[in-house]
């Protein structure tokens, strides 16, 4: 399936990518699950909470989502807690050596046409991290974060997931006898 430009996607999936037991890693499946609890989320909208199982999210692309939206820490810059949203496209992606038992993102979608695939339409909503030493729990910065992320998640469903079209009406007819 080719990716289609934004305001035109008919399915999305929205995975959540993070180790839990690394702190603030754990920003990716936190903010899934916030994000489904909260629900209002289009039909056509799948949230899932991958984790580092990076080879459940490749052959769960592979039954042609239209664009996908990755929920991850993002050591991007910036103070911790800093939100980052990127669109990503193959020239983004480089080259990866897939590990079945982990999860890095990159090597995922890198390595997609390797399993018949191609890579739909993608954006990242990324957090910076304040750390990812062992440990479960967000710092607290990152923790604050969550809710912003689950917001600019949702602007972006609204970009991708169009709104069904209103159900015409017929025309009004006057009660007024015609005049001639």
């Amino acid at each position: 399936m080719t990716a289609r430009e934004p305001g035109t996607a008919a399915r999305v999936l929205v995975a959540g990518i993070g180790n839990l037991f690394l702190g603030d890693d754990g920003f990716g499946p936190e903010a899934v699950r916030r994000l489904a609890r909260d629900g209002g989320l289009p039909p056509r909208v799948r949230v899932v909470d991958y984790g580092i199982r990076g080879m459940h999210l490749a052959y769960d692309l592979l039954a042609g989502y239209d664009a996908l939206v990755l929920v991850d820490a993002y050591p991007g810059g910036g103070a911790p807690g800093k939100l980052t949203v990127l669109r990503i496209g193959e020239e983004d992606l480089g080259t990866g050596e897939f590990d079945a038992h982990g999860m890095n993102p990159v090597a995922v979608l890198a390595n997609l046409d390797q399993l018949g695939g191609t890579l739909p339409l993608t954006y990242l909503v990324g957090c910076t991290p304040a750390g990812v030493e062992e440990g479960i729990g967000l710092s607290e910065a990152v923790d604050k974060a969550v809710p912003e992320a689950v917001q600019a998640v949702h602007t972006l469903l609204r970009r991708l997931v169009p709104t069904e079209p209103a159900v015409p009406t017929a025309p009004v007819k006057s009660a007024e006898p015609r005049r001639s």
